[in-house]
């Protein structure tokens, strides 16, 4: 990753002390999945930028943003966002509701939203065995939420 195209660094913090644990290229990840997508992304030599940009997608009658949507990637040659989820699929809702809104609200702006299978595959068409064995299945998650 260039420096350019590296943006502000989050800071680890009492309520996400995760953020603490997983860097890479001096970003805090919001969760380890996020952290393996950008050595990947390194590897092959993508640019790419985390949590580069906030989309508003809902206003109160004051004009005060109520709702709002920050995909995890920016992938800078391809022009696409990419959000990232390990949630099970039931749950994946709201994500899905954000990503339609903002397709309406920004028509011009591509989003896709990766799941935890196409993270999966991803990861096992590139060798990573171990990291993708960690995310798939029940009892990835309950380990994650445990």
């Amino acid at each position: 990753m260039t420096e350019e195209s590296s943006v502000g660094e989050q800071q680890p913090t009492d309520q996400n002390p995760e953020l603490k644990q997983n860097k890479h290229a001096g970003i805090a990840f919001a969760h380890p999945i996020e952290e393996e997508f950008a050595r990947l992304l390194d590897y092959y030599g993508l640019r790419w930028e985390y949590e580069p940009r906030t989309f508003d997608l809902r206003w109160d009658e004051q004009g005060s943003v109520t709702q709002a949507f920050t995909p995890d990637f920016y992938l800078v040659d391809q022009d696409i966002y990419v959000e990232l989820t390990t949630a099970r699929p039931k749950l994946i809702t709201k994500k899905n509701r954000k990503i339609r809104r903002m397709e309406k609200l920004y028509p011009d702006v591509s989003v896709q939203l990766w799941k935890r299978s196409d993270l999966r595959n991803l990861m096992l068409r590139f060798g990573m065995d171990d990291q993708a064995a960690g995310i798939m299945g029940t009892d990835a998650q309950e380990k994650k939420n445990g």
